[in-house]
């Protein structure tokens, strides 16, 4: 029996990068061997163990066989027979089939060193095409490491446009796109993995609503960069750059940025390229995205809410005080302040996200900010012993917010607006 450290840590300790998971492969031993030294099962389809002490996990090293459709249907072998080399080669790239052992020696028969020195994803053989879900699990390393220098093989991309055109990634269940998904949001560069999933024809098939915005054209002298699509990837880079150090939910709004223009891609025609009222047109493919891919419900709603009020905060110092208040109340700022505060981060994403306009200036942020803090200053429990009861209630706050938003409108206005 031996044990090899594999996978994810080895190649993070290779990129001088923080490892975070370590998993080990055993070979030459059975289950039984395992559960008599105090490891733990954890794994049903196939043997996974957790350390008796360190309940890291180790799983028999196992070959793979396609038996049916998807990235489940194949058979599995986990013999004290099975070798190292063979173990490592059903894993998906190169750089993530490197092992280590307990001299701190590297096994690397398929050559993912040399890869890594390359900055090279690249898949082992040919049985890659047998998982379709290694399609995003690409995409997604692509997203990671593009900050490294790091790109995808051509035979690699080539592979993966095939897979594509087999329909095979119809296979794959929602919870696992999704899955994927919300970890490429997290990473340096989501949109790589967007852009790599348009390469490989993949965004048409998994994410409809976005594709829709590929050529779709924007009026030139506000969006020098055109494309809609390529808009959209832009937003996503600066929501990125907003939320990294912070503690707002950063996938959510990272989700919102993806989704604020879905509706120019429903823009007629013959408007063009102008978008008179995609702000109320994209709630529809947000929902039906969302849906789809059963997307958590505060990510889907704070998308809804900027897709349809991002150009009122636009135009934050147009509005009359009614209409602040009007808005915080359908925002629904009083219980819900960091969705507010995220909403507006994505529409400074939404300013920069644009060639040339990345270090823009955002004051409607801090003038809206200002205005709902002074409307969150008005007592309720006041407007209450005054007298006011069940709707009169609503009314009267609503009323006196808006004397007091309309106030301080007059006072910070011209010092927004001089700037």
């Amino acid at each position: 029996m031996q044990t090899y450290l594999v996978g994810g840590a080895v190649r993070d300790q290779l990129l001088n990068l923080p490892v975070k998971d370590r998993d080990w492969v055993v070979v030459g031993a059975t289950p039984e061997q395992l559960l008599s030294l105090g490891y733990q099962q954890v794994g049903r389809d196939f043997p996974v163990f957790l350390h008796p002490k360190t309940k890291e996990e180790y799983a028999l090293a196992r070959t793979e066989r396609k038996s049916g459709g998807g990235y489940t249907g194949f058979i599995c072998d986990f013999s004290p027979h099975i070798s190292l080399e063979q173990d490592l080669i059903r894993r998906d790239l190169t750089i993530n089939a490197i092992a280590q052992d307990n001299q701190g020696k590297f096994i690397d028969p398929y050559e993912g060193i040399s890869d890594l020195k390359n900055r090279t994803l690249r898949h082992i053989s040919p049985a890659f095409a047998e998982d379709p879900l290694r399609v995003l699990r690409v995409a997604r390393f692509a997203a990671r490491y593009h900050q490294l220098d790091f790109s995808i093989a051509p035979e690699t991309i080539a592979l993966m446009a095939e897979i594509t055109e087999k329909g095979e990634l119809q296979q794959l269940t929602i919870e696992r796109v999704w899955q994927e998904t919300e970890k490429a949001l997290k990473e340096k560069n989501p949109e790589i993995y967007f852009q790599v999933l348009l390469q490989v024809g993949a965004l048409k098939i998994l994410f409809p609503e976005l594709y829709a915005l590929y050529g779709v054209p924007n009026p030139a002298q506000y969006h020098p960069e055109i494309d809609s699509f390529l808009h959209t990837m832009l937003v996503l880079q600066q929501a990125v750059r907003l939320t990294e150090n912070t503690e707002f939910n950063k996938s959510a709004v990272r989700f919102a940025a993806i989704c604020h223009d879905l509706g120019k891609a429903l823009t007629p025609k013959d408007i063009l390229p102008h978008h008179y009222g995609h702000e109320k047109a994209g709630i529809q493919p947000i929902r039906t995205l969302s849906n789809r891919l059963k997307v958590p419900t505060y990510y889907k709603e704070l998308a809804e809410f900027t897709c349809e009020y991002h150009s009122y905060i636009h135009k934050a110092f147009e509005l009359k005080p009614e209409t602040v208040i009007k808005l915080f109340n359908k925002l629904d700022v009083w219980r819900k302040p960091q969705r507010f505060e995220e909403l507006m981060l994505v529409c400074v994403a939404d300013t920069r996200g644009r060639t040339g306009f990345e270090q823009t200036a955002y004051p409607q942020k801090d003038y809206l900010r200002q205005l709902y803090q002074t409307a969150l200053q008005v007592n309720v429990q006041q407007v209450i012993e005054d007298g006011f009861e069940k709707q009169g209630i609503r009314d009267e706050l609503t009323r006196r917010r808006t004397i007091a938003v309309k106030t301080k409108k007059a006072e910070i206005l011209p010092h927004f607006v001089g700037q």
